[in-house]
């Protein structure tokens, strides 16, 4: 049950990232046309496209953890004996999961700081920098703790993109 959460929410991050993706790109094109073709540029597209850049690329990390796109040296762990290789698959699993911990963290503080400011150009908090950094985190952790029990059973991780 846990699996069929996790991946559910891989496929949606997944999903929202290319969304947020697509916009960022019509945002960037609108900002282009507004300012070489009338002359008029809209100040609050950049804005937008730096915020959107921040959500694609944390659900983006997010989704690669879960399946299993981070730097891991694989090719060194191959190298150890059975008994070895899954103790530091393990460690790995829980130095990332630990990671996305500090980033949940790291981004609770920030947003709290930052959550009476405003982004002048947009009229939103500037904390919204920070949600994708504790969004992305806790679910490094979800997807880092599956990893883990998934090693602990011997099975392994589909890719949410089956």
């Amino acid at each position: 049950m846990y699996t069929r959460l996790c991946a559910g929410l891989s496929r949606l991050s997944l999903m929202l990232a290319v969304i947020g993706l697509i916009a960022l790109v019509l945002c960037v094109q609108y900002q282009v046309i507004g300012r070489y073709v009338m002359n008029d540029t809209p100040t609050w597209a950049e804005a937008l496209a730096l915020l959107l850049v921040l959500y694609v690329t944390a659900l983006g990390v997010a989704v690669g953890v879960r399946d299993a796109g981070h730097i891991g040296l694989e090719s060194m762990v191959a190298l150890l004996p059975d008994r070895w290789r899954q103790r530091v698959e393990l460690l790995i699993h829980v130095l990332v999961g630990t990671f996305g911990a500090i980033m949940v963290y790291g981004g609770w503080i920030w947003a709290q700081a930052k959550w009476s400011q405003v982004k002048p150009l947009l009229g939103v908090s500037e904390a919204m920098d920070f949600i994708p950094l504790m969004i992305a985190g806790v679910l490094i952790v979800m997807f880092s703790v599956e990893h883990f029990l998934a090693l602990l059973r011997g099975d392994t991780v589909e890719p949410s993109w089956n």
